[in-house]
């Protein structure tokens, strides 16, 4: 599923992101969702969240539950 569309994310499912210090390098970043920071449907650089660890960064990748 794409990390673009804010209908594909919620609250407690494992994604992979890119963290803004990262954004250069394209590191990912595992974690559950917490919050869903894009208010918008859809985001071309992928969905701003925060995750439970409380790292911030845009959906690169939504993992299989």
């Amino acid at each position: 599923m794409s990390g673009q569309i804010r209908a594909n994310i919620r609250p407690g499912i494992e994604v992979d992101i890119v963290l803004k210090q990262d954004q250069r390098t394209g590191n990912l970043t595992r974690g559950t969702v917490k919050d869903i920071l894009t208010n918008s449907p859809q985001h071309p650089h992928g969905i701003k969240v925060r995750l439970s660890s409380g790292q911030v960064g845009r959906v690169k990748h939504i993992l299989p539950q």
